[in-house]
Formats: C-alpha cells, sequence, structure tokens
C-alpha cells in the first residue's frame, strides 16, 4: 500500500512540474539580433540578421532556469551596404550555401542580480561549436491590454571572437577586428 501511495504521489509531482513547465516564442517584429564589428580600428560596422528563430522553455516565473534555443539563418545578415552583405554570405566569412545557420543552446542560466544573469551555451557558427557566457538582462512581463496576452522581455549582450569560428581569416586585424559585439533585444510571447 505504501508503494502504491509513493508512486501516486510521485506521478502527481512530475504531471505538476510538467504543466507548470511554460514555453516562449520570439515575437520577431519587435526583436532584433545585431553584431558589431571595428573596422580599421577607428569605426564601428553594425549588421543584423533578419530572419532568426528563439524558443524558451521555463518552470519558474522569473525565468530563473530557463533554456533558450536560438536559429538563424546566415543569408539573412544585412549591414545595409549589398556588396558588404554578399561578401558576408561568401566562403570569405559565413559561407552560406554551406552553413545555413548559426545556433544556440544554453545549457547553464545563473542569477547574478535581480532580473540579470550569466546565460552559458553553445553557440555553432561556420560549423564550429564554442561554449559563450552571455549576459542576460530580463526586463519583465507584462499582460498586453489588448490581447491579454502575455510578453517578456530580455536583452542579451556580449563579445565573441570571429577567429575561433574561423570567420573571415583573411581579414586579420585591425582591418577587422577579431572581437565582435552581440547585443540582442527579444520580446517573446507566451505560448503555453
Amino acid at each position: 500500500m505504501k508503494k502504491i501511495i509513493f508512486l501516486l504521489t510521485a506521478t502527481l509531482l512530475s504531471v505538476t512540474a510538467v504543466s507548470a513547465q511554460t514555453t516562449w516564442k520570439v515575437d520577431k517584429a519587435h526583436s532584433q539580433l545585431k553584431f558589431i564589428i571595428t573596422h580599421l580600428a577607428v569605426s564601428d560596422v553594425e549588421g543584423v540578421f533578419k530572419d532568426f528563430d528563439v524558443t524558451i522553455v521555463t518552470n519558474q516565473p522569473d525565468f530563473s532556469d530557463a533554456k533558450f534555443t536560438l536559429v538563424v539563418q546566415t543569408a539573412s545578415v544585412n549591414t545595409d551596404v549589398e556588396k558588404r552583405d554578399n561578401d558576408l554570405r561568401s566562403a570569405n566569412f559565413f559561407e552560406v550555401a554551406k552553413f545555413s545557420t548559426i545556433t544556440f543552446t544554453s545549457t547553464d542560466i545563473t542569477k547574478t542580480t535581480p532580473n540579470h544573469f550569466k546565460l552559458k551555451g553553445n553557440l555553432t557558427i561556420h560549423g564550429v561549436t564554442k561554449s559563450v557566457t552571455m549576459d542576460l538582462w530580463y526586463r519583465g512581463t507584462i499582460i498586453k491590454a489588448t490581447s491579454n496576452a502575455a510578453d517578456a522581455g530580455f536583452q542579451l549582450t556580449g563579445e565573441i571572437k570571429r577567429s575561433d569560428f574561423n570567420i573571415g581569416a583573411k581579414y586579420s586585424s585591425p582591418i577587422l577586428s577579431d572581437e565582435v559585439q552581440i547585443k540582442a533585444n527579444g520580446e517573446f510571447g507566451k505560448v503555453n
């Protein structure tokens, strides 16, 4: 009898844990994935990826256990200069015909202060996977008056080295800085 009660309790707890899990999807119209690189050591050039998808899965309302998954279509790179964008899509940089996506899957999230986290995960660019850690700011959750739906906001910032991913190897610093700043602003709608 004790075994049955234990199994029943364990089952109920696992069902409760699963039902508490929520999924959030990026609202692309209100989100941006930007990168910044320095050209000739005197000027910053900014670009964005226009086509990306992000999913967050969490059990906690403060997102302290959140798991982030990002998929970026590399061909969507845009710096507002067509010649440069075509070069970025070529084998000189992203080689989009061979490596059509950039992916990030989080492996750990650590709260540093209220609403601020260190987000660690595996980033894959140009066929190379590296562990990276970014700063994540949870900007809060609101209920939209127009739809009565929940929206959460985040800002992610950090830095990667293009040499870690074999990007633009023929362009040494200071022609192009090795350091690339990442800044992403995301608005997410609650799916369940």
